[in-house]
């Protein structure tokens, strides 16, 4: 009797396990419906990107972010600098006139003739002289132009009934008195630039000893720095 109930239970043990074996199988092999795709027509894509073309895609699209915000901000900064007058060592020397100054006197010297003058006769006394002249006429100008505002001061000394008058002569007074606290300033570096011609370092680089150059002294007497320094 037990070798027959032995029998009997291994077989219902392999019916049991070929059971789970077909049921563990089964679910893999049902597959979802695919729709039929009709004749001429693509099927439609997934419009939601996977993690990994999302991981490829924000970093490039910052980079082109960033890049475009950088171009910006360099484009933004470009145009103070390109608004800046030519330099002066572009300035054309009028060969005819190199010359002149042999003939001329200093009172007569227009600055183009002094521009003109070979780079050998830089600052010889000609030249000097015609900078002292050019920066006493500016120190007489300005000294004038003081003059000027000490009188207007005198003269609008008068009460105006208007208030609107009274705010706008006081706007003028303030506006002239800046402009001349800038002469001021300016007249002291036009005192210093004559006794430097004085003493015979004027049109030299204060840093580096280097000419400053005609072209630049014609635009500014005070100079006392070269372009490069």
């Amino acid at each position: 009797m037990k070798a027959e109930s032995s029998k009997t239970k291994a077989p219902a043990k392999t019916s049991a396990t070929a059971a789970k074996s077909a049921a563990a199988k089964t679910p893999a092999k049902v597959a979802e419906p695919v729709a039929p795709v009709a004749a001429g027509q693509v099927p439609a894509r997934s419009t939601r990107p996977s993690s990994r073309l999302a991981q490829l895609t924000v970093p490039s699209m910052a980079q082109s972010v960033a890049s475009t915000a950088a171009k910006a901000s360099y484009t933004n900064t470009m145009p103070t600098t390109m608004q800046v007058s030519p330099p002066l060592a572009s300035i054309k020397k009028d060969a005819k006139l190199a010359n002149n100054w042999k003939t001329k006197s200093v009172e007569e010297l227009t600055d183009a003739e002094v521009l003109a003058m070979p780079d050998d006769e830089y600052m010889n006394d000609k030249q000097m002289a015609f900078f002292r002249h050019k920066l006493v006429g500016l120190k007489q100008e300005i000294h004038a132009n003081a003059g000027e505002t000490t009188e207007h001061l005198r003269e609008d000394t008068v009460v105006v009934p208007d208030p609107a008058d009274r705010a706008t002569i006081e706007e003028e007074h303030a506006l002239e008195l800046r402009t001349r606290d800038r002469e001021r300033k300016l007249l002291k570096k036009i005192e210093q630039s004559i006794a430097r011609i004085d003493a015979g370092d004027y049109g030299y680089c204060d840093e580096t000893g280097e000419p400053i150059g005609v072209g630049r002294l014609l635009a500014r007497p005070t100079a006392t720095l070269s372009l490069e320094a």
